[in-house]
């Protein structure tokens, strides 16, 4: 049987910590405020633009000012993504070798979805993803499970044929919502026992082991591995 790989995109299939922060901190200054260290900036990552920024601002900001550096953060970012870029080693042989045994892959992302379009087609033209979404207005965002379940859909899959593959815990709880498996990889934003005690089914440590685990998913539902 060949499973749905829905994968998350920013701490999963490539780091975009530096470009995101580059970017923040200028649409900060812009609006004359403080920035923010990378490792604090990693902290404010996961939940979508709107909460990355208010979760960089003041906390008495009103919403002009928070609607403000919102856009001046999609405009630098728009620019600069590119270079503040890099796609984890392995990422790309391991999407190649999962396509090549037919399971279908799709990308789900918070990251706006002008921006997660563009970073996939760009950064991965070798792999043909069924469905790539972004965060899309009026569309709830993960772990809302709207997003996953569209792409069960698209692919002709049900839910518990999908797997959710993410560094987050909400991506964890994005699987849960869904009804589907939830794989959690260690080399994102969070750390590895935040993702054990949210309940991944599956912990992995390098892109390589995912095609082990592949190799037998029909198998595998109901299964702790970690």
């Amino acid at each position: 049987m060949k499973h749905g790989l829905v994968f998350d995109l920013d701490g999963t299939l490539v780091d975009s910590l530096q470009g995101i922060a580059v970017s923040l901190n200028h649409a900060l200054a812009l609006s004359g405020l403080p920035a923010h260290s990378q490792k604090s900036v990693r902290g404010f990552i996961g939940n979508g633009v709107k909460i990355l920024i208010r979760r960089a601002s003041p906390a008495d900001a009103d919403d002009a000012l928070l609607d403000a550096i919102e856009r001046a953060f999609k405009a630098h970012y728009d620019l600069s993504w590119q270079t503040g870029t890099i796609i984890y080693p392995g990422i790309t042989d391991m999407l190649e070798s999962l396509q090549s045994r037919g399971h279908p892959l799709a990308v789900l992302s918070n990251k706006p979805h002008p921006f997660t379009v563009a970073m996939v087609s760009q950064l991965f033209p070798s792999v043909r993803f069924s469905v790539v979404l972004g965060q899309r207005p009026g569309i709830p965002h993960k772990p809302d499970p709207a997003g996953a379940l569209e792409i069960s859909a698209a692919l002709g899959l049900g839910p518990s044929e999908c797997w959710v593959i993410g560094d987050s815990t909400m991506d964890i709880e994005t699987a849960r919502n869904a009804g589907m498996r939830a794989i959690a990889v260690t080399w994102g934003f969070h750390d590895r026992e935040r993702l054990r005690a949210a309940g991944a089914d599956q912990l992995v440590d390098a892109p390589e082991e995912l095609l082990d685990l592949n190799l037998n998913l029909a198998g595998t539902a109901g299964m702790r591995f970690d």
